[in-house]
């Protein structure tokens, strides 16, 4: 999974869209961009502080992780369609960090990262991470990504090329 960056004095580093250079690495399923949204965003959007965009071909399953300051905890699931965009978290970014885990509607993980926490069968919301299992959830390995502190960020899942 390649991730690339982009604030207000670099330039943009979009997987798959046209005429913007590019920056991809090799992952088994997809590759990504975590694109910095502020600035991006049209004055309307500000409401949206955590977004994910599919630009596969493919429906794509998201939960997130984040320590809310109590502890960590992921919720899910946003079914993001084929070029579509989710909103995954509302309020404004309070930490640096948050985890992302995507599977396919089949349940295999297009999105690799090495933290563990769990998530649940249908829609659910978790508090912690050990157990998973004996809570009655399934652990999965979500993706940690780095906002970089600001409070808007998109995260781009773009398939492999």
């Amino acid at each position: 999974m390649a991730l690339s960056r982009r604030d207000r004095t670099a330039t943009a580093h979009v997987l798959e869209c046209p005429g913007r250079r590019r920056r991809s690495g090799s992952s088994p399923a997809l590759a990504g961009a975590a694109v910095l949204a502020a600035g991006l965003l049209p004055a309307g959007a500000a409401e949206a502080q955590f977004v994910v965009c599919n630009q596969s071909l493919d429906v794509v399953n998201v939960a997130i992780g984040r320590d809310a300051g109590d502890g960590f905890s992921t919720r899910g699931w946003w079914i993001v369609g084929a070029n579509r965009c989710a909103t995954t978290i509302r309020d404004e970014l309070s930490a640096r960090y948050v985890y992302v885990h995507a599977e396919d509607v089949f349940g295999r993980p297009v999105l690799y990262g090495s933290t563990d926490m769990c998530v649940g069968a249908k829609s659910f919301e978790i508090a912690g991470t050990e157990a998973c299992f004996q809570r009655g959830y399934r652990p999965a390995k979500f993706l940690e990504v780095d906002t970089e502190a600001v409070p808007r960020w998109t995260l781009f899942l773009s398939p492999r090329s």
